[in-house]
């Protein structure tokens, strides 16, 4: 296809796809005169995974150059791709340390059974709420995460059962953080609209 093709598919603009090659961010196509160039399917993918990392994600240029080119090295292995493409897992120029462990993170973890990389930014994340919570006055420990977490693992299997028709990795990542990311707002309001019923059943006549 043209690049107006690819622009007119893709959502993105003729002047942004232009930019994104010059940056390396989306590998040029194949000549066919001295000024015009054909893209294909995988330009596609690459190109709504980008828009999908910088507009959804909200990553810079140069992390997404990151993020892409670590998804280029582990093609082929859809767990690290996936855990890129989210945020899950570091990249190898992260210079951020290790996630602050507690002991109640490292419990939660084991008694769920779950594969958790020491390193993953949601364990410090989860660490921090812990420590801000008990700062306020409440008793918070891993038991009382426990069953909101089987709730957690329940919505992960549903995200990724989402994934299970897809064959191409750049479309099963770009799925993927755009049903992380756009949707949670969605899963919050649920949550929301759940107090209020229960509040509800439980307090009016």
């Amino acid at each position: 296809m043209r690049m107006s093709e690819l622009s007119r598919r893709s959502g993105v603009s003729v002047t942004t796809i232009k930019y994104y090659l010059r940056e390396g961010l989306l590998p040029t196509g194949r000549q066919t005169a001295a000024t015009q160039a054909e893209y294909d399917e995988q330009h596609l993918r690459r190109l709504r995974l980008i828009r999908a990392l910088t507009g959804v994600r909200g990553l810079s240029v140069s992390a997404t150059r990151e993020v892409l080119d670590a998804l280029g090295e582990h093609d082929g292995d859809t767990h690290r791709l996936l855990g890129l493409a989210l945020g899950t897992i570091r990249l190898p120029a992260d210079s951020a340390a290790d996630a602050p462990e507690t002991a109640e993170v490292d419990a939660l973890v084991k008694e769920l059974g779950w594969n958790v990389h020491r390193q993953a930014p949601a364990r410090a994340t989860l660490a921090e709420t812990i420590t801000s919570l008990r700062s306020l006055g409440v008793p918070l420990d891993w038991h009382t995460l426990l069953p909101y977490a089987r709730l957690a693992e329940r919505t992960a299997i549903l995200d990724l059962d989402q994934l299970d028709d897809l064959d191409d990795p750049l479309e099963a990542a770009e799925r993927a953080l755009l049903l992380t990311v756009l949707l949670e707002p969605a899963l919050m309001a649920l949550r929301r609209m759940a107090q209020e019923n229960e509040s509800a059943r439980r307090h009016t006549a």
